[in-house]
């Protein structure tokens, strides 16, 4: 590993502490750099605050040293205003002399005007240090920008034997039936916190009345998005108590939206996916954790439109009932939960 490289991986260290809390900003670490020498370093803590440039600026004691130092950044400075002023500004500014970038922004505000600002101004930029690992880090934020739609993780717990849940108990309260054991359920939790929706369909809502929020674990909670073609959702049920944004798409005309329960009209008939995922792009959605029902995650799974898979496998068997989805576990690392196994599917491209 070489000298840039040393430097670009403490600024993925540092980004990594933004996780889930920068949206729609993507996450950023930079460190200032004097005779090999850490003497200033930040990140971007959460939208409408400090960019990571600004607090690794700031951190510097002896800021007549800026002016002979080189700032390393894990993602292209930016050029535009936004909520905050341009970084591009600040580093020539303080006329730091040297810019070592890991990965060109794919937003097109950006898109590698800040570095041509940067050469203009007389900046010696170098740029594409641990370049994959810098698009890895933020991954939802490219998707978002380059494929116009949410980055997707498909999640779901299955028995020993295949299957989603048991054969349906008529009068069965309605609840969700664990096939993972607590741990698991908690890190889906921390999993929630960390993707900006969660989406259902209409069969996991009416069995299991979900409340899709993070109350295992401190963070965020997900915008909801619920699948309700032909408004079968009860009123009372938790997805409808407006704690948390919420996402209705449906075929009816007269449903109005509330404050925080927003109604939106696709046509089930034609390409479903398209259509929401177009609607959860202009609310600005960058990613989506799939939890069910088996339709709905099937129905990605059909018209290979996800990112990566997420997959619990239990200790139970139930003999019968709804089946998992079928998926081809490709790209695939397996770790386990205690009593549960736990496989990550990556779709690459």
């Amino acid at each position: 590993m070489n000298k840039h490289e040393k430097y670009i991986k403490r600024c993925i260290e540092l980004a990594q502490n933004g996780f889930g809390t920068t949206y729609p900003n993507p996450m950023v670490g930079s460190v200032i750099v004097y005779e090999d020498k850490i003497i200033g370093e930040g990140w971007h803590k959460k939208a409408g605050e400090p960019h990571a440039e600004v607090n690794a600026v700031r951190s510097v004691k002896n800021k007549s040293l800026l002016k002979k130092a080189t700032i390393y950044v894990s993602l292209e400075p930016c050029s535009h205003f936004g909520k905050t002023p341009p970084c591009c500004d600040l580093i020539i500014a303080n006329e730091i002399p040297n810019v070592v970038v890991g990965t060109v922004d794919p937003n097109e505000k950006v898109a590698g005007r800040g570095i041509k600002k940067l050469i203009e101004a007389g900046a010696h930029v170098t740029v594409g240090i641990l370049e994959d690992e810098c698009n890895e880090l933020n991954k939802r934020f490219f998707t978002f920008h380059q494929k116009k739609r949410p980055y997707i993780i498909l999640k779901w717990a299955e028995s020993q034997d295949g299957f989603l849940a048991p054969e349906k108990v008529t009068d069965q309260e309605r609840k969700p039936i664990w096939i993972t054991n607590p741990y698991s359920r908690q890190l889906v939790h921390k999993w929630r916190s960390e993707e900006q929706a969660i989406l259902v369909g209409t069969q996991t809502v009416i069995d299991d009345n979900p409340k899709l929020n993070t109350r295992d674990w401190s963070g965020n909670n997900p915008v909801r998005v619920v699948l309700d073609q032909h408004n079968r959702v009860s009123k009372d049920s938790f997805v409808f108590d407006e704690s948390v944004k919420t996402i209705v798409f449906s075929n009816a005309d007269d449903i109005h939206s509330t404050e925080n329960t927003i109604f939106e009209k696709i046509d089930f008939n034609k390409n479903m996916i398209s259509q929401l995922l177009e609607v959860l792009y202009n609310h600005q959605i960058q990613s989506v954790i799939i939890e069910g029902g088996r339709q709905t995650l099937q129905s990605f799974i059909d018209q290979d439109i996800w990112d990566e898979a997420r997959v619990f496998i239990g200790t139970t068997s139930f003999e019968n009932g709804v089946k998992a989805p079928v998926i081809l576990k490709k790209n695939i690392t397996k770790t386990n939960i205690l009593t549960d196994e736990l496989l990550y599917i990556r779709n690459h491209d």
